[in-house]
């Protein structure tokens, strides 16, 4: 990855997308995975030989999820 440090808050209304590029004269095929919201996208681009990085993201953001609802759970069951 190339360096880059920024954050943005995932809200409920977060979008998320995936672009498909083939590959042309100038460059070869890659994808985008955009993620977003109303001010603010976030675009990682992959390009072939990097689909474990990806799935590798999509594995940090599942555990993160089930984390939240965890917490959830543990917030609901103490407001009963």
């Amino acid at each position: 990855m190339k360096t880059l440090t920024t954050s943005a808050h995932i809200e409920p209304d977060t979008t998320s997308r995936v672009n498909v590029f083939p590959s042309t004269d100038r460059g070869g095929a890659f994808v985008s995975l955009r993620i977003g919201g109303d001010l603010i996208d976030i675009t990682f681009i992959a390009r072939p030989g990097t689909a474990d990085a990806l799935r590798a993201l999509a594995g940090a953001a599942e555990e993160a999820a089930r984390v939240l609802d965890q917490i959830t759970a543990e917030e609901q069951e103490e407001a009963a």
